[in-house]
């Protein structure tokens, strides 16, 4: 399968090589969480929950100098369709929950709040790819919307090699099609990568090109989440002011 057309440069969805899904976001959608956000990546969508910073459930767990950080992943049985879905607490979601949680870990100020714990919830509403870049993002928005301090927005994106193509923000059929892919995690501001998953190898020179990609996706997001806390905060004051 031509998953980059030889003549016209464009992807099976009618996308560039160098062109991200459509994006959304939506913070406030659950009312009884501290803070809570939805995030679209293409046909892919999260929800996410935070609660917190509050005391510490297991007292074995907590920290006199930070805060407990968990996080938990699942995906909503309707989620993939007709494909295959594993149960709640499989090895792959105990996985990524704990690849979201360092990855959080490293932009919320946990110093600010010892002994004390937050939580993060994720759910997977739809997915075609992209799941735990979709993720981090929605756990970004549902921490700011919480207002737990955070040094950097956390942002992430994948992206992949196929037909001899760098290719930003990878949808299922793309992923799916054994081709060398990276997920990238980055706090744009500070110039940090939290985050670099890669499945299988790359020449590094085209590495070096893949891991551009990935990271000039993360800073647009950082870009787009900054736009919506703005927006959300105008709309904010515009309630108080009224």
């Amino acid at each position: 399968m031509e998953y980059v057309n030889p003549l016209t440069g464009f992807r099976l969805d009618g996308r560039r090589p160098n062109e991200m899904r459509q994006i959304r976001g939506e913070i406030g959608v659950v009312a009884k969480a501290d803070g809570s956000a939805l995030f679209e990546m293409g046909n892919t969508k999260v929800i996410a929950a935070v609660y917190g910073p509050r005391e510490v459930q297991n007292k074995g767990q907590q920290m006199d100098s930070q805060a407990l950080v968990r996080c938990e992943y699942s995906m909503a049985n309707f989620s993939t369709g007709d494909r295959a879905r594993k149960s709640k607490g499989d090895r792959r979601s105990t996985e990524i929950s704990l690849v979201i949680r360092q990855t959080m870990e490293a932009s919320i100020l946990t110093h600010l709040m010892p002994r004390s714990q937050i939580d993060i919830f994720l759910q997977v509403l739809q997915a075609d790819g992209g799941t735990r870049s979709a993720c981090i993002n929605a756990a970004t928005l549902a921490l700011a919307d919480a207002g737990i301090p955070m040094r950097d927005l956390a942002t992430s994106c994948s992206s992949g090699y196929l037909c001899s193509t760098p290719l930003l923000d990878l949808n299922y059929v793309e992923d799916s099609a054994g081709g060398p892919d990276v997920t990238v995690g980055t706090l744009v501001k500070m110039d940090k990568v939290t985050l670099l998953q890669m499945d299988a190898k790359l020449p590094i020179e085209m590495f070096t090109d893949v891991l551009q990609l990935a990271i000039e996706g993360c800073k647009a997001i950082a870009n787009y989440i900054r736009e919506v806390l703005l927006e959300n905060t105008k709309k904010l004051e515009c309630m108080r002011g009224s």
